[in-house]
């Protein structure tokens, strides 16, 4: 039986569900974040695509079906629902030209050697800078609290957890010998959401403009 899923602005953690598969629900912008969208076969997620901020999830309700799949937050995010009185072609025009950017995205998550897939999403959240940042400022560890779970990650880019592991070992700088202060890392990390929101405000090219 379809249930339906609430339209009111969503704050989410890491990992936290948004709606599943089968259920109806608004069309939903995502504002900050990044959230992915699996396919459920049996007790197999497969991931289908990310929705990074200014996309659209959802986006099927706008033809009166229910979510195709289940959209669940990848890093700390917000979502607000698109409004009922919205006019609907430009959001399936969005959702369309969305689509194929994101087909690309993910296209690169899962091709190549696992260090080349590692580097395009650490690109699409914004951290590639501050990897670099990082580096130079001594807030290796900040960076690394800043990504989601090891086995997401793995999930998401199609490889093994401990080949994840040994490649970000190499992208990244190197953990402090020492631990900083607790309250520098939550500092950082506490800000990371505006951080990567001003990233992707600088580097995103509008929907549909030549690469």
């Amino acid at each position: 039986m379809t249930s339906t899923v609430s339209s009111v602005a969503l704050a989410c953690a890491s990992n936290q569900s948004i709606f599943l598969a089968g259920e109806s629900g608004p069309v939903w912008r995502v504002v900050e974040g990044v959230v992915h969208l699996d396919r459920d076969s049996g007790p197999i997620r497969q991931p289908v695509q990310l929705a990074l901020p200014g996309d659209l999830i959802g986006a099927e309700s706008l033809c009166g079906q229910p979510y195709q799949f289940s959209a669940s937050a990848f890093t700390r995010c917000r979502l607000e629902p698109v409004g009922p009185d919205a006019a609907p072609e430009p959001l399936l025009q969005q959702a369309l030209l969305q689509q194929l950017d994101r087909s690309q995205d993910m296209a690169q998550l899962r091709s190549g050697n696992v260090q080349q897939r590692l580097t395009h999403l650490l690109g699409l959240m914004g951290l590639d800078r501050a990897v670099h940042e990082a580096g130079r400022m001594g807030q290796a560890d900040a960076v690394r609290e800043a990504l989601p779970a090891l086995r997401e990650v793995a999930l998401l880019v199609d490889a093994k957890t401990e080949t994840v592991c040994r490649a970000l070992a190499q992208l990244l700088p190197p953990r402090s010998r020492k631990r900083g202060p607790v309250r520098a890392v939550r500092d950082w990390s506490s800000t990371a959401p505006a951080r990567l929101a001003t990233a992707w405000a600088a580097n995103a090219a509008p929907l549909g403009a030549a690469a």
